[in-house]
């Protein structure tokens, strides 16, 4: 079958004038890199709120940060709505979330040699109460992840009712930590801003994920290749330990180097929401031994 022919039956399919389309490219213009890419939008984004140079930096590195989230959440939207998911499938979106993941930890240099001690120090108060605690991406992720249940500690688990339902859980998922008085319910404005943007939507996801995240279905495989397992095992140990430990250290840098602990922007007790020992996030926790959960976030 000719180029031609393959033209004509692709329309013809939908239904349409394969004429109209060809007739079409007579004006349509050659396409560029920075079209296709958007280059002039994508470069114009970063919009500093004060004179110090680096804070661009600041800016462009958690845009950086975005786009490795989208690229990962996009991987496992595939996986969730594959009918059929096979292990073959699975261990190629494993690969590449594990290579997603191992640029988020190493791009993390950026935030710790990239910038100005003093000048970041000096532009962050700026920013108050916006935090990274706010990036949406980020809980998207966990939720495509692993079972809600997951997401609540120890503590959490002892407040919640019988067959709690997914309401109650996001009242006591681990993240609520970082911006919620539990003595007194004064929330931060931080966590309040986010609710207001994101709850809702959160919330409805996870009903929609019930029983369909990626930890179910690895549950529901017939076989689990001691490969697939290996790879699934470092994703999560990359994500859930290996990038907040980068993440920790680099608050560390900043927050009380020179002998003086700063609070973070998102007003949050930042060393130990951060702490991988504390959130206690496990995305797949059928794959590790006692022991090994025992000691997470420690290693």
């Amino acid at each position: 079958m000719s180029k031609l022919d393959k033209i004509n039956e692709k329309y013809q399919k939908l239904g349409e004038n394969p004429d109209t389309y060809l007739k079409g490219l007579y004006h349509a213009k050659p396409l560029n890199y920075w079209d296709y890419v958007e280059v002039d939008t994508l470069l114009s984004l970063q919009k500093p709120r004060t004179h110090f140079k680096d804070e661009t930096v600041f800016i462009m590195y958690h845009q950086l940060t975005e786009l490795l989230l989208k690229m990962m959440r996009h991987e496992l939207e595939q996986i969730v709505e594959e009918e059929t998911v096979t292990a073959d499938f699975l261990a190629t979106k494993i690969s590449r979330l594990n290579r997603y993941t191992g640029m988020l930890i190493n791009s993390f240099d950026i935030m710790r040699e990239g910038m100005d001690y003093d000048d970041y120090n000096a532009f962050r108060t700026t920013l108050t109460p916006a935090s990274g605690f706010q990036s949406a991406q980020f809980r998207y992720l966990e939720l495509y992840c692993t079972r809600l249940e997951n997401l609540v500690h120890e503590d959490g688990k002892k407040r919640l009712p019988p067959q709690p339902p997914v309401e109650a859980l996001f009242e006591n998922i681990y993240w609520k930590d970082a911006g919620l008085d539990r003595t007194t319910g004064k929330k931060s404005l931080t966590m309040r801003q986010f609710e207001s943007r994101y709850l809702e939507d959160l919330i409805q996801l996870a009903k929609k994920l019930r029983g369909h995240t990626l930890e179910d279905i690895i549950q529901q495989l017939p076989a689990l290749p001691a490969t697939l397992k290996d790879a699934l095992r470092e994703f999560d140990h990359l994500y859930n330990v290996a990038w907040p430990m980068v993440h920790l250290r680099t608050a560390e840098h900043y927050l009380i180097k020179k002998g003086k602990k700063k609070a973070a922007t998102g007003g949050s007790d930042w060393q130990k929401y951060l702490h991988p020992g504390h959130q206690r996030r496990i995305f797949f926790p059928g794959l590790w031994t006692a022991a090994e959960l025992r000691q997470w976030g420690t290693q």
